[in-house]
């Protein structure tokens, strides 16, 4: 009883930081919501702004702009948390970035259209294409800045926990050991047991597989060179061009392993792998 107790409450503590995070960040976004809404709807109307002497608070376009951008907003989160969970958690890059914003201004066109259509048909009796394009795209344009608003802190603190301060469980028969990506050479497997080799050039076995940890580790610090080796990109020594197209591989710390002192890549995979290290 007397050891479990002291890790509930690390549990519950824990807990509460994780939710105390979660509402400050949705607080926050909410408070970008309600800056945005009131800047954009008292400079689209002259009547709106704050200095003249007809001045009236814009309860329409306010009320009517906190709903739109709800519903990008719950747009932009679902989307979030997909990229999150499939792409950012691994690695943040201008790709994915793009990728991130490009189908989340899609999926809002795919929600504007037949939204603008009925909206434009209750209040005027007809659509016009001419009007319905002009919204959207004011609407698109108010996405970016707003989703970039909102985001743009996770991105980047998803993009620090991507870099160098990670860190693997290793699971060895009865032991566990924590290492940081920085402290990992490369992974390799010999008569189907994986291994972790760190700088000091010591190894640690796994429980992992090759397969296990690609999906697991961060892939703009690893790359998987062969079926049988995956290394560290601070690791690399030296590349030099070898026959037919190949590439050998030379890595900073010495090995008495054949298979790691000197690792060739294949023509097949040499771009790929240029381009990962560059």
């Amino acid at each position: 009883m007397s050891t479990s107790q002291p890790t509930k409450n690390a549990l519950k503590t824990v807990s509460l930081k994780f939710n105390h995070s979660s509402l400050w960040s949705w607080f926050q976004k909410l408070i970008i919501l309600i800056i945005f809404s009131l800047v954009v709807n008292h400079l689209s109307n002259p009547e709106s702004f704050p200095d003249g002497k007809s001045y009236r608070f814009p309860v329409e376009g306010f009320l009517s702009t906190i709903a739109l951008c709800i519903l990008i907003g719950i747009i932009a989160e679902l989307n979030f948390k997909h990229y999150k969970k499939k792409y950012f958690s691994k690695k943040v890059e201008n790709t994915s970035i793009s990728r991130y914003m490009v189908s989340t201004l899609g999926y809002i066109t795919i929600m504007y259209i037949p939204l603008g259509i009925v909206l434009n048909k209750i209040a005027s009796g007809e659509a016009e294409f001419y009007y319905l394009l002009i919204g959207l795209l004011i609407t698109l344009l108010l996405s970016i800045i707003l989703i970039g608003l909102a985001y743009s802190l996770d991105i980047y603190n998803l993009y620090k926990l991507s870099i160098k301060d990670n860190e693997i469980t290793i699971e060895s028969g009865g032991k566990i050991t924590k290492l940081t990506y920085e402290n990992i050479v490369c992974f390799y497997s010999e008569n189907k047991i994986v291994y972790t080799v760190q700088n000091n050039g010591t190894s640690i076995t796994t429980d992992f597989t090759l397969n296990e940890l690609e999906e697991k580790i961060n892939d703009q610090l690893f790359f998987r060179v062969n079926r049988k080796i995956i290394i560290h990109k601070d690791a690399v020594d030296q590349i030099e061009k070898v026959e037919n197209g190949k590439l050998r591989i030379t890595l900073k710390t010495s090995f008495e392993n054949d298979a790691i002192s000197e690792i060739n890549i294949s023509r097949y995979k040499r771009k790929e792998f240029m381009n990962w290290f560059q």
